[in-house]
């Protein structure tokens, strides 16, 4: 029997233009000769509540969206207890702005080509990350990584953007950030099973790649490792920040003395002074944490994506 397929299109991604696809999705699912059902969100966080209710009833959810819907998508399959169903697998459609966790997972930008993916269906297992903070109620699963500091404030920014969308608003709301909210809180940043105190302008823990769809925070990381791949920005001037920049786009940061990576499978971050801006797979979780812990969850979920070569 054909697997069943929940579709869950975020009609207010690519500001609104996922909506107008609907249609299009529909057609290019259909000539897959895929058995699905279409839905759309209504409201912040419906994603997760369609994902969980879909715990038992379908064998692939699919985040039709982008990294915001995917990770809503992610946090309803993962949410409640075992008597809740088995754990269909994760497909992405990319049809929103950011597709970095889609681009983690294997998956095309394209539409045809994401259909053609999960009409192949084929599977491999993906490592979770997971966030807890006091200022985070619940905590937060995440597909591809969290960033503390520069990066949050950056995404912030280039949701205010009207005219400039996608990679061009990220690098504008980059350099606002960079001109008007520059600061380097003072850290403490355990793992390894050694603490580190140090003034930071950017920590992300990732498991995938890249951010911003076009940085690539740790392009060593893999998801499948059982280890969340970190990068650490100290607090260089604002002139030395724009370099960096420059450096992630070629993912060559680490060559410059104001980063350093690192492995582990835990990680805790602790403001010493002041609060800090947190953002998972490029949703806000807040601007006043003062205390987090992120770990991996080895192989937590199957997700659709590419057969291997």
């Amino acid at each position: 029997m054909p697997e069943r397929h929940l579709v869950i299109l975020n009609p207010a991604a690519a500001r609104g233009a996922a909506g107008l696809r609907a249609g299009e999705i529909s057609r290019a699912l259909a000539a897959q000769g895929l058995r699905y059902e279409l839905v759309l969100t209504e409201r912040p966080m419906h994603a997760t509540e369609l994902a969980a209710e879909a715990r038992g009833r379908f064998d692939v959810v699919v985040a039709a969206g982008g990294d915001g819907t995917g990770n809503e998508v992610l946090n309803g399959l993962l949410s409640g207890s075992p008597e809740a169903g088995r754990i269909p697998a994760l497909g992405f459609l990319c049809v929103g702005r950011g597709n970095d966790f889609a681009y983690g997972a294997g998956v095309p930008a394209e539409l045809e080509e994401g259909c053609a993916v999960l009409a192949a269906g084929a599977r491999r297992p993906m490592d979770v990350g997971r966030l807890t903070s006091p200022q985070v109620p619940g905590g937060r699963y995440f597909g591809n990584g969290i960033g503390v500091g520069f990066d949050t404030i950056v995404t912030l920014e280039a949701g205010k953007m009207k005219r400039f969308h996608g990679f061009l608003g990220y690098v504008l709301g980059a350099l606002k950030t960079m001109f008007l909210y520059y600061r380097a809180p003072r850290v403490a940043i355990s793992f390894g099973g050694a603490t580190r105190e140090q003034k930071s302008i950017q920590i992300s823990a990732m498991n995938g790649v890249r951010m911003g769809g076009a940085f690539y925070m740790t392009p060593e990381a893999r998801n499948d490792d059982g280890q969340l791949d970190l990068c650490i920005a100290g607090e260089p001037r604002r002139l030395a920040m724009l370099g960096i920049i420059l450096k992630y786009m070629r993912g060559t940061q680490a060559s410059s003395p104001h980063i350093s990576m690192g492995r582990a499978p835990r990680v805790e971050i602790r403001a010493l002074e002041g609060e800090l801006a947190l953002h998972a797979d490029g949703e806000v979780l807040g601007t006043g944490v003062r205390e987090l812990s992120v770990e991996c969850l080895p192989r937590r979920i199957q997700v659709i994506s590419r057969a291997p070569a």
